[in-house]
């Protein structure tokens, strides 16, 4: 089978979307290489197929990016390879150019709207390199794929170029299983939220989320991962003195994360909109929700809260007050006969919305590359 070298921008470890299309090629016996980067604190990593892990002298900004892609450029030359799958723009470039001067098959996995990530939006000059790579490249490619329609639809007008759609859908969960003990310790007979995720980044109503849990008793929030805002967060949970109903636990491994959503009571997206990547997100925490049966507290952005309201399996709200939003909170666990409606739906929803159904047009789409 065609050698497949898959390149990332992050440590590997907690990248689900990545991690699903490797394992799901690997299964249909192409000899996979997935290439990232390792980070001082990056968690070990154990996969079945080859893995390389570049340690760069930088870790953000202009010179991380010239690193990094001037050494996946290097990588990439020297690695046997049919096929090249770039995932998110920022590592395009050195895979379009191996793909030129190799004439081997480039796919695209498109993420996001790159482009219009918050980092960018408000840096116009990095944002305007960002876009002349993207726009002298994209028009050129023939395999782009990405997370929902909406932006499968941008992408198509803006560049007249066919956009196939696999969203970052969590793997079927065939039995719960909640762990007792650790809801126990943890819960204490409180209800549970949880806000996870390797992007909790500024935007994302993390901070919201934290001041929320002043106005509520008998209930615990529980953060899960990283992102720009970690800190901020640790010093305003001191602030507030919530040290007793915040839990940061910061980055964890899949299976043990979901140990937490699985026992959760309320599971919350709260992305703004700030942006347009926030606007047409679809995050993979939903569709961890719904496979672990939570109920879902989630801000009104287009996607997401469509998903949401079609499948009556949550509440869509507009009022980041953390005030109001504790009312929405106590609101959701009154009404008793509402939430026994949503957790009746999410059993219907997790059998519709999961990676083995998805992972169907996944393959279709490597078994007829151009």
């Amino acid at each position: 089978m065609p050698k497949i070298v898959v390149s990332v921008t992050n440590d590997l470890v907690t990248d689900q979307r990545v991690r699903k299309v490797c394992d799901t090629l690997f299964e249909q016996g192409y000899d996979i290489t997935l290439i990232g980067r390792k980070l001082p604190h990056s968690l070990p990593l154990d996969r079945s197929y080859q893995t390389k892990r570049m340690k760069l002298l930088f870790t953000k900004g202009f010179w991380f990016y010239a690193e990094f892609n001037i050494r996946l450029f290097c990588t990439l030359f020297f690695t046997k390879k049919d096929i090249l799958l770039a995932n998110d723009l920022d590592t395009l470039l050195p895979n379009f150019i191996i793909a030129r001067i190799f004439r081997k098959k480039l796919v695209y996995d498109s993420h996001e709207l790159f482009t219009e990530v918050p980092e960018l939006i408000h840096r116009p000059k990095v944002q305007k390199i960002w876009l002349r790579i993207e726009q002298y490249i994209f028009p050129k490619l023939k395999n782009v794929i990405t997370v929902n329609q909406v932006i499968a639809g941008i992408y198509t007008e803006k560049y007249q170029v066919p956009v196939a759609v696999i969203r970052n859908i969590s793997n079927k969960l065939n039995e719960l299983s909640p762990n007792k003990e650790l809801a126990q310790s943890l819960k204490k007979g409180r209800k549970m939220l949880i806000l996870q995720g390797s992007g909790i980044n500024k935007d994302r109503g993390a901070e919201e989320a934290v001041a929320m849990m002043q106005y509520l008793n008998h209930c615990i929030l529980v953060i899960i991962g990283s992102g720009d805002v970690f800190d901020e967060l640790k010093h305003l949970v001191a602030k507030l003195q919530l040290e007793k109903k915040v839990k940061l636990l910061g980055r964890l491994p899949y299976n043990e994360l979901l140990e937490y959503t699985k026992i959760a009571d309320l599971g919350l997206s709260l992305d703004k909109n700030t942006n347009l990547n926030y606007e047409y997100s679809l995050p993979n925490k939903v569709f961890d929700y719904i496979q672990c049966q939570v109920p879902l507290m989630v801000s009104n952005r287009r996607v997401v809260a469509q998903l949401v309201r079609d499948n009556q399996i949550g509440l869509v709200f507009d009022d980041f007050n953390p005030e109001n939003m504790a009312k929405q909170v106590q609101e959701i666990f009154e009404n008793k006969e509402q939430y026994a409606l949503w957790k009746k739906n999410l059993i219907q929803a997790a059998q519709k919305y999961n990676w083995e159904q998805e992972s169907m047009a996944l393959k279709q789409i490597y078994s007829n590359l151009q």
